[in-house]
């Protein structure tokens, strides 16, 4: 193993770990099914993308692990993005306590329909980062960057952004929880911020984003916005 496949595998163990303490802590106990599943259909599905990145595409994978408020460079996208991890550990956790105070009746079948979206979200983002080198987590524009305009990107403008929804609804429903749906009244509102302030400086930056742009319509979702 070189060392950019070493940092990757220490991430999805950390990660890992993470998401275990941020989902069992909060709900005081290991007896919680639902987060069990979750976190194997997430650490798979990401981990199955980080080979797939380690084999075929490395320095995306590289470019993928610099993520977080640390590591943008504007202003403006290192508080969007410490509100969108806020929101995320909010998505997390509200479910658990729903699931230690009993807040919530979901059946397993919507749990495990929530976890289908969970997948589904990861196969939306890989087919992305199949079409897009370029995808990186932070917002920048690199040397030799070209407009993607195949694949995804012929249908929204935006389809990891709208990979990254279908996965948020799907968390709290594969946790088990309806009240964890609320925090989703946070962190959607930072995603479309986010997506508004790189469409700026895509326009701003990246040659033929703006007749892109009109030969793409919408943003995030088909036939709505």
């Amino acid at each position: 193993m070189n060392s950019l496949d070493i940092r990757a595998f220490r991430s999805t163990v950390l990660g890992a770990i993470a998401m275990a303490a941020l989902l069992f802590v909060p709900a005081g106990t290991l007896g919680y099914w639902q987060a069990w599943v979750f976190v194997a259909v997430f650490t798979g599905a990401s981990s199955a993308i980080g080979i797939y990145l380690a084999l075929k595409d490395p320095e995306l994978l590289e470019r993928r692990m610099q993520v977080g408020p640390a590591a943008e460079k504007e202003k403006t996208q290192k508080i969007i993005m410490s509100f969108a991890m806020a929101g995320f550990v909010a998505l997390l956790m509200i479910p658990a306590f729903d699931h230690r105070f009993g807040w919530s009746k979901v059946p397993p079948y919507v749990a495990l329909a929530g976890d289908a979206l969970v997948a589904l979200g990861f196969f939306l983002t890989f087919l992305v980062l199949k079409e897009n080198s370029y995808s990186a987590s932070t917002i920048r524009i690199v040397e030799g960057q070209k407009v993607i305009s195949t694949g995804p990107y012929a249908i929204v403008r935006h389809p990891m952004y709208a990979g990254a929804l279908v996965m948020l609804l799907g968390i709290p429903l594969a946790l088990g929880s309806w009240w964890g749906l609320c925090a989703l009244l946070f962190i959607v509102p930072v995603l479309i911020w986010r997506l508004l302030d790189e469409e700026r400086l895509l326009r701003k930056e990246l040659p033929g984003y703006v007749q892109y742009t009109q030969e793409v319509r919408y943003r995030l979702v088909p036939c709505l916005w």
